[in-house]
């Protein structure tokens, strides 16, 4: 079967081009949902419960703080944080751009933005 192309990213090649907001790249495989997101500073990821999945963030880019329930994370390149299914959590970032990548299980739909 091999490795499909579009399941390799050049990270970095993807920051520096990157315009906008939201997903800068995704790939969603029979498995996985794998995107690479990015924020302007002030921007938020509003409160929500994610009830069916553990999601993985790395971040790459940027400062910003994840508050998970009522635990507040800063979050930083080099930071990854496992948030389990069926806390409340948002996002917000404090110095952009923030660009993180999440990964979880697939699932029908992107987390809310």
């Amino acid at each position: 079967m091999g490795l499909p192309a579009e399941h390799v990213i050049d990270v970095a090649a993807v920051m520096r081009a990157a315009t906008h907001d939201g997903a800068i790249w995704s790939v969603n495989s029979e498995q996985m949902n794998v995107n690479l997101m990015r924020l302007k500073t002030g921007a938020t990821i509003t409160p929500h419960v994610n009830a069916e999945l553990d999601v993985l963030l790395a971040i790459y880019e940027g400062e910003g703080e994840l508050v998970v329930d009522e635990t507040t994370v800063a979050l930083a390149p080099g930071i990854a944080v496992v948030v389990p299914r069926g806390v409340q959590r948002s996002l917000r970032c404090l110095r952009g751009p923030l660009v993180f990548l999440t990964a979880h299980r697939q699932r029908g739909g992107l987390m809310p933005r």
